[in-house]
């Protein structure tokens, strides 16, 4: 008997294996070259054109860490420190910060570099958050990360308070139960 879609998805969900990821295998380092048509009228990269290769380069870090296709939740504060002129690279750096249960932050980094000149600087970094789907469409749970060095300790544990943060100003938690946040404020 053939097995419909829903009950196929739903056995596959149900007899997931949780696994063990390392942080270091998600890490995912895309690179671009700062063409005319990317530029504004000041010859710098404009920020939607960056911004969407940044959504490309966490997305590819979050579907390493999961094996599944995933879509972007929530982008958290991206600020641009630095222009990237016309001509200069584009140094995207994504990986996972922490996985939940169908979630991952991805943490990205992103370096211009004038390669004429032969130097690097930091143009911004951001949070993006991802869902895991199943072949419905559905959120399916992920593996779980496991953090390494100094670093990715550091990164993986204010995951969960810049989640909760999310969750809040999005209207899915309320303050009162965002534990993580009212322990930075209050002292018990």
């Amino acid at each position: 008997m053939p097995v419909s879609k829903r009950s196929k998805s739903t056995y596959l969900c149900q007899n997931f294996i949780e696994m063990e990821k390392k942080a270091s295998e998600s890490l995912v380092v895309m690179t671009e070259l700062v063409l005319p048509n990317d530029t504004n009228t000041f010859g710098n990269l404009m920020g939607g054109r960056l911004m969407y290769w940044m959504d490309i380069a966490a997305a590819l870090a979050a579907m390493k860490h999961c094996g599944a296709p995933v879509v972007t939740a929530s982008v958290d504060n991206i600020s641009f420190e630095n222009p990237i002129k016309l001509g200069n690279v584009v140094h995207i750096e994504a990986g996972l910060t922490r996985s939940f249960n169908s979630s991952m932050e991805v943490h990205l980094n992103v370096w211009g570099e004038d390669a004429i000149q032969q130097y690097r600087y930091k143009s911004n970094e951001a949070y993006y958050t991802f869902v895991a789907l199943d072949p419905n469409g559905k959120p399916r749970k992920v593996n779980t990360l496991i953090p390494e060095t100094e670093e990715e300790k550091k990164l993986f544990e204010g995951a969960l308070r810049r989640r909760q943060l999310r969750l809040v100003l999005g209207g899915k938690m309320k303050p009162e139960d965002a534990l993580e946040l009212r322990a930075l404020f209050t002292k018990d």
